[in-house]
């Protein structure tokens, strides 16, 4: 593999990030937090092709920073073989199968604020979880088992959770409903 990229849904944070051109003479993996692109890093010296690694560390992403690696949404992943061949990975969200093209209006037609970004109808079906397993087994050379691995560790470790991190733990929205308010 040549070129990997694992396309998510981002913060802007990523937007605002200054551009500080790096290069590397066999392989390179980048990511928002530093803890998900040593993953991605550790399955490539375990043999793993860029795949492997891009998914350990969307995995891994998804213990260190939700936000950007979240299991409950979905993303793309576009690489291109050394032989020239592309491949393109859809695994995005998808609407409920009761969705409709009204669900966030009310009686009169009104669009209900918030509806779409808060609360079960704000929820779509998620694609992450199996979009990068299917990419795995698709071209990935190593077994599940090893490219979790560096995600599983964090989840059962702990890490240092960085005063960022812990800011978005506040959000008003979470305090809404029972089950996130815990």
């Amino acid at each position: 593999m040549v070129v990997c990229g694992l396309l998510a849904l981002l913060t802007g944070s990523l937007a605002a990030a200054p551009l500080r051109p790096s290069h590397a003479q066999h392989a390179m993996v980048v990511s928002l937090h530093e803890l998900a692109s040593r993953a991605g890093v550790e399955t490539m010296r375990a043999g793993g092709n860029a795949v492997d690694a891009a998914v350990a560390t969307g995995f891994a992403l998804a213990v260190v920073h939700p936000q950007a690696g979240n299991l409950g949404g979905g993303g793309f992943m576009l690489f291109r073989r050394a032989t020239g061949e592309v491949h393109f990975v859809d695994f995005r969200e998808r609407a409920p199968a009761a969705a409709t093209e009204n669900m966030y209006l009310d009686a009169k037609g009104n669009v209900i604020e918030n509806a779409s970004l808060i609360g079960y109808k704000a929820i779509g079906v998620p694609g992450s979880v199996a979009g990068l397993v299917y990419a795995e087994k698709q071209y990935g050379k190593l077994s599940l088992d090893k490219v979790m691995a560096p995600a599983i560790r964090l989840a059962h470790d702990g890490f240092p959770l960085a005063w960022e991190d812990a800011d978005e733990l506040k959000d008003e929205g979470l305090g809404k409903f029972p089950a996130s308010k815990r």
